[in-house]
């Protein structure tokens, strides 16, 4: 890949990327100051979800970009409340790190049983991850007929302008994803501290990857691969 010197953190993680492994995404200081494991979903397996929940503890969602879910008809979840009355004053007032969230919809592929078993999850994104590969290829896709809601993967939507407009971890996997030149459809899981009851600790996260045999990226890097790849300008895509 041009513009990417081949022994920085972000070549590494561009290379796990690639060959579906495990990489430990920080956004930054001044967001949510979150470490998420990330993994292309287009693999993933029961052990990876496993992983995730153990390891992770965080939420475990599925990140879709932009283009895609406008092309499925997947609104943002506070679109979907402030259409409805009644409950308009549930939609996310003003976040603490964020202008707004990329909640979508929670879904469940139709040949799942509860949806929530690891096999179950890992089924359902690789499920999505096929579904987002044909509709960007510019099949017609009737996603209710995949994938049923409410469910047990969250789904969340990438930004149009991706990095130029939101630099959340949606926003940040994608762009790792597009640097790897993979379908930009990515399992995300933040890691928690049990001890602390907060964020795992960025530098306990680079130990964790570390001592894993795992990569860790400042998502800092990411947005400066990003920005620096040829033909970057004028992306479509959502966190």
């Amino acid at each position: 890949m041009q513009g990417v010197v081949q022994d920085t953190a972000l070549a590494r993680a561009i290379d796990a990327v690639r060959r579906n492994r495990m990489v430990l995404l920080y956004d930054a200081a001044d967001r949510e100051g979150e470490t998420d494991l990330m993994l292309p979903a287009k693999s993933i397996s029961a052990r990876d979800i496993a992983l995730m929940r153990t390891e992770g503890g965080g939420l475990i969602c599925t990140v879709i970009p932009s283009l895609a879910a406008e092309r499925l008809g997947l609104p943002f979840m506070a679109d979907i409340l402030r259409r409805l009355p009644d409950l308009a004053h549930l939609a996310e007032g003003n976040l603490p790190y964020d202008s707004r969230s990329s909640f979508s919809l929670w879904v469940n592929h139709v040949n799942t049983f509860t949806g929530i078993t690891d096999r179950d999850r890992a089924f359902t994104m690789r499920k999505l991850d096929e579904t987002v590969e044909s509709v960007l290829l510019g099949d017609e896709i009737d996603f209710s007929r995949e994938f049923r809601s409410p469910g047990h993967v969250a789904v969340l939507r990438g930004a149009k302008n991706l990095l130029d407009e939101r630099r959340g971890q949606t926003e940040l996997s994608i762009a790792l994803a597009e640097l790897a030149n993979v379908n930009p459809v990515l399992c995300i899981c933040e890691m928690l501290d049990s001890e602390t009851g907060y964020a795992l600790g960025r530098e306990d996260a680079k130990r964790y990857a570390l001592e894993n045999d795992m990569v860790f990226i400042d998502g800092e890097e990411v947005v400066s691969g990003y920005e620096a790849h040829e033909g970057h300008k004028g992306h479509d895509g959502y966190d």
